[in-house]
């Protein structure tokens, strides 16, 4: 059962909000970082990537980098810039892309609940990755940006959350990016608890993005657990800051591949090969989208096809086995390309879906690659199964859209 709390959520006023509000830490580098923030002292990304306060090329991981993040969170609550809410409560986080807008809670979720697996993860982690976001949660003594999570559907949370948002929001802003962002309190005492009550009935949450994230704050919290003797379980640091939103509001969009070079075989030799697993079809020069689960889209030498994976070549009883990304992966990149290792090889770059289609072609046809291979998006439903069966998906097979904003809302561990 899922355990979950309010908070007192540190935030900024609402004049400062779009000053202070960026796009999470990992979504882009140090320069793109120092650009964004240019000119704007109050912007998070002083907070999350500090190396932009120290000079061009400056070691991200070295100790005054992480000790900056430290100065500037105080330094933002000296000025104001953020400030702590009175009481503990819930927030809700609204997101509009293209027309449609998603409703998530923010709440704490429980570090024992991600310990025993009943918040359950879809991908594997790196340790430095992680090493990294605990220094960030250890010396700031907080979670600075939250991670994403879903939950399986229920209607009593769907009418809370609607009698919520139907009083005017105190942050309802565009970002640079087009994307809408709206967030409002829940401070009723008797819906807090509900809340609470109702989650307590969700058997899982599901990480939707942040596993990273997700592992620092909790492997934290478990340590702050261990160094405190008279530990009860009820501190703050047991709980870490998570957006949760219903999985019937959620979409993941594709995540592509690109290849460098074709393993030695000339472009008809490797559609050759591609044709004892595929049925291939030539569409031409005009972008070509996957139209439905094991369709595939290829561009190499200037040609869009279709491939469609031919019956046996994958099991729908695996449901490892059934993705599109492990069909792609093991047919065409291991056993025609020779590229084995996903994570470590410099053979093959992946593109999220949001960039459109268009981009696996410009870098093929800039000679950058030789090939790209788009896929038809994974389903909610599959990444559930997935995580239910604790298995693990392939790397970079998810891209959700659009990301949380950071800032708008921060939780204290004590």
């Amino acid at each position: 059962m899922a355990k979950i709390k309010p908070f007192k959520g540190i935030r900024p006023p609402q004049d400062k909000v779009e000053e202070v509000a960026s796009r999470p830490y990992d979504v882009l580098n140090s320069e793109e970082a120092r650009a964004e923030a240019a000119g704007n002292e109050k912007s998070l990304y002083h907070i999350i990537k500090p190396e932009i306060d120290f000079p061009v090329g400056t070691d991200e991981h070295i100790e005054e980098v992480y000790q900056k993040a430290v100065e500037n969170f105080n330094l933002f609550q000296d000025k104001g810039w953020l400030v702590q809410d009175e009481k503990e409560m819930y927030y809700v986080y609204a997101q509009t892309m293209d027309g449609r807008t998603q409703y998530g809670l923010v709440v704490c979720a429980n570090v024992e609940d991600y310990l025993t697996g009943k918040i359950k993860k879809h991908e594997l982690t790196r340790r430095d990755k992680e090493e990294d976001r605990m220094k960030h949660v250890r010396v700031n003594n907080a979670n600075i940006e939250p991670v994403f999570f879903a939950f399986p559907y229920q209607a009593e949370l769907d009418e809370i959350v609607k009698e919520a948002v139907a009083k005017p929001a105190v942050y309802d802003f565009v970002a640079p990016d087009g994307f809408g962002h709206h967030f409002w309190l829940i401070d009723n005492d008797a819906t807090i608890a509900r809340i609470t009550e109702l989650f307590a009935a969700i058997p899982y949450l599901y990480i939707a993005d942040g596993h990273h994230r997700t592992a620092a704050a909790a492997l934290v919290g478990a340590e702050k657990a261990l160094q405190n003797p008279n530990h009860t379980g009820d501190e703050e640091y047991n709980y870490f800051l998570a957006v949760c939103f219903p999985d019937s509001q959620l979409k993941i969009i594709d995540y592509n591949r690109v290849a460098t070079d074709l393993n030695g075989l000339s472009e008809a030799e490797f559609l050759t090969k591609v044709a004892e697993n595929f049925v291939v079809e030539e569409k031409g020069t005009a972008i070509y989208h996957p139209n439905a689960l094991h369709n595939f889209a290829l561009y190499v030498g200037g040609n869009w096809y279709s491939l469609t994976a031919k019956a046996g070549t994958y099991n729908d009883n695996d449901p490892i086995g059934v993705l599109d990304v492990t069909i792609s992966s093991d047919l065409i990149l291991r056993d025609i390309l020779g590229i084995d290792d996903l994570r470590s090889s410099k053979r093959v770059d992946f593109v999220g879906g949001i960039r459109g289609l268009g981009e696996l072609q410009r870098r093929v046809d800039s000679g950058e690659m030789k090939a790209a291979i788009a896929l038809y998006a994974v389903s909610m439903k599959q990444l559930i199964d997935i995580s239910d069966t604790d298995n693990i998906m392939p790397p970079k097979t998810t891209w959700f859209e659009p990301k949380l904003r950071s800032g708008l809302v921060i939780h204290k561990l004590d």
